[in-house]
């Protein structure tokens, strides 16, 4: 049994970052030490609890039962303190924080315009960035420190948290549920496929346009047509929805788009939106960020006002 009298606190720290990780690397980066500094540390708690905690797999470290065991006290036990010993609270009212969030365009509109009214309310001080989503998987943006936020459909990388919070494992990321919706199939609000019912068969023979992040011109629409047997023909990818709509009000071409997206552009009388002629899985928006970042009263602050902007937008019954 170690003795607590003599141990060192920051090996228990560069055991949690370790174990966030699963990387020395990493966890050297994020602690601002050398890699052998962290592999020292390592060595020197193994031996005060007499377990190697870690092996070598792949490009990074896997842990022993004993270190998961280990794990959730050791890291409860961290955020306590650092909660305790820390600087004051944060204040919004006095605050002068720059917070930067990425989502897409119809996130945007549909909740920066409220966000905005709780920080002239509450946080004058504060200032937001805000930069477009490229990706469904924005876990390397936030790693990187690029944003403090991220904020979309995110639905392989929430299926990933959950698989290693089941395994036992704490991930690197949290996340919350903001709100819940669908998507439609938009049209011009005179195309011939406005006023007859669409059919699965119809929707394949039409032309569409793609709203995509990365550029791909295969999106999850197309996986469950695939799944189906089914395919489409997309002529043009675009990576805005608010451009996705000012070219489908002008064209014959179809779109797919989140229902509340025509609604908080102003769009609405010119589209005409139609359920999906097919199933899809319903869309849970979440807010995502990275775990270092979740002891920070600042950005505590922060994942509250977004999420009442949330609400305020789609109630509280919208996830």
């Amino acid at each position: 049994m170690p003795n607590f009298r003599t141990l060192d606190l920051n090996l228990l720290r560069v055991f949690d970052e370790v174990m966030a990780e699963r990387n020395l690397t990493r966890a050297a980066r994020n602690l601002a030490m050398t890699q052998p500094a962290v592999s020292n540390a390592l060595n020197r708690l193994r031996e005060a609890v007499g377990d190697k905690l870690f092996s070598r797999s792949g490009y990074g470290v896997e842990p022993t039962p004993r270190a998961v065991a280990l794990w959730p006290a050791v890291s409860e036990a961290l955020r306590q303190l650092e909660g305790a010993l820390g600087p004051g609270q944060f204040i919004a009212a006095q605050a002068n924080t720059t917070f930067v969030l990425t989502m897409a365009d119809a996130t945007a509109a549909a909740l920066v315009p409220d966000l905005v009214e709780i920080l002239e309310r509450d946080a004058p001080g504060i200032s937001v960035r805000v930069l477009p989503l490229t990706t469904r998987d924005p876990r390397p943006i936030l790693d990187e420190g690029t944003a403090d936020l991220a904020i979309g459909f995110f639905p392989a990388v929430v299926a990933d948290l959950t698989a290693q919070s089941q395994a036992g494992n704490r991930p690197a990321f949290d996340h919350e549920r903001l709100y819940g919706g669908e998507y439609v199939c938009v049209m011009r609000g005179d195309h011939p496929l406005s006023r007859e019912p669409l059919t699965l068969r119809r929707f394949c023979d039409a032309r569409h346009l793609l709203v995509s992040f990365s550029g791909r011109p295969y999106g999850f629409i197309d996986e469950a047509l695939a799944a189906r047997g089914e395919k489409r023909r997309v002529v043009l990818t675009v990576n805005q929805f608010f451009t996705a709509g000012q070219v489908v009000r002008t064209s014959d071409l179809l779109t797919v788009l989140p229902r509340h997206f025509m609604k908080v552009t102003g769009m609405g009388p010119e589209l005409v939106a139609r359920d999906l002629p097919f199933d899809v899985q319903r869309v849970h928006v979440e807010s995502l960020w990275h775990h270092r970042q979740a002891q920070r009263s600042d950005h505590a602050w922060l994942r509250l006002a977004v999420a009442a902007a949330a609400r305020k937008v789609f109630g509280p019954q919208a996830q």
